[in-house]
């Protein structure tokens, strides 16, 4: 399977300025990944582990506070490498929504609440092809059409429509330009488990018609469980474990992965669920070595010395623990 993103050694951090003292929150920190073509690719981690950050980063927008220390992030695509922070603004502005798009948390993030679901399609559309209002429309209404949605929503607010039609109303504007590449920030957030199936059921549907790629991103490790190809779990920053979704369910390696598959509710344990104990660290003042051992009871002093490397210890399945690649003893777990 080809190769659609590369992500290599990258380091994201904010850097903010107030009463003369300057904060740096390292809210990315040596990620490397490789997303392939017509794959799910999960996100997974506690809220506040920078996977929106991630996301953002990989998509090219970035807010003023938010700088790129080190690494690139290069598409594939139409048989070019495109190294996206090599490109002006312009032409990273033109990637989107073309080569890759993004779906927001929170479907009000993307729709402007005192104009009609039209004008956004219009937007969208007009800004990427030459095309007059007219024309715009109609590709609008005939795309909500294949997807089943109603040709009237465009003509509605944001608040005269529900959650769920709203944030499929937000999954087939990032989608109109059959981008290649989808990148969704907690799609499912603020949804009741019936609608979230439902939107899910329709971002697959869209993705496996236009044979695209989806980098999904949430917290919910049962969602992940379903819907991903592989997973990818950042805790603070880094990539602590990366596995095909079957294998990282059947056989976490990392702690923490071990605590989040643990916390998943089952229909025949009414026992009481794991929960993590402690809280992420301060990303503008995280531990040294690795960063889950001041949370993790198998900690040693390597552990708390030197941050491990993440390594392949099995066939496609990566981690980043001293207890898996090899403790002080060079015992494997």
């Amino acid at each position: 399977m080809s190769t659609i993103a590369e992500i290599a050694d990258l380091r994201a951090y904010y850097v903010t300025r107030a009463y003369g003292v300057e904060r740096t929150v390292r809210a990315v920190e040596g990620v490397s990944l490789t997303i392939r073509r017509n794959e799910v690719f999960g996100i997974a981690g506690e809220s506040g582990c920078g996977k929106s950050t991630l996301l953002k980063v990989i998509l090219g927008l970035l807010p003023p506070a938010l700088r790129i220390v080190s690494g690139s992030v290069v598409y594939h695509a139409n048989g070019t490498a495109l190294d996206l922070f090599a490109l002006p603004e312009e032409r990273r502005r033109q990637l989107r929504w073309q080569v890759v798009s993004y779906i927001p948390q929170g479907s009000m993030h993307a729709l402007n609440p005192v104009r009609r679901i039209g004008d956004a399609f219009r937007d969208v559309i007009r800004a990427h092809r030459r095309v007059s209002v007219h024309e715009a429309d109609g590709m609008a209404r005939d795309y909500l059409a294949n997807l089943g949605l109603p040709g009237k929503v465009l003509d509605s607010y944001p608040h005269q429509l529900s959650g769920g039609m709203r944030q499929r109303v937000t999954i087939a504007l990032a989608t109109i330009l059959a981008p290649p590449l989808i990148l969704a920030d907690e799609p499912t957030t603020a949804l009741d488990v019936v609608v979230q199936r439902g939107v899910l059921q329709f971002l697959e549907a869209i993705r496996q018609r236009q044979e695209s790629t989806l980098v999904l991103v949430t917290h919910d490790m049962g969602v992940h469980a379903n819907a991903a190809d592989r997973v990818a779990v950042l805790y603070a920053g880094q990539v602590v474990e990366e596995a095909e979704t079957p294998i990282l369910f059947a056989r976490p390696l990392h702690p923490y992965t071990r605590y989040l598959i643990q916390s998943l509710p089952r229909l025949d344990d009414r026992g009481e669920r794991m929960s993590i104990p402690g809280r992420p660290p301060a990303l503008d003042d995280p531990p040294a070595g690795c960063r889950f051992h001041p949370r993790c009871p198998h900690a040693t002093a390597r552990c708390r010395a030197a941050p491990p490397p993440l390594e392949e210890v099995e066939p496609r399945h990566r981690v980043a623990c001293y207890l898996v690649s090899g403790g002080s003893d060079g015992s494997r777990a």
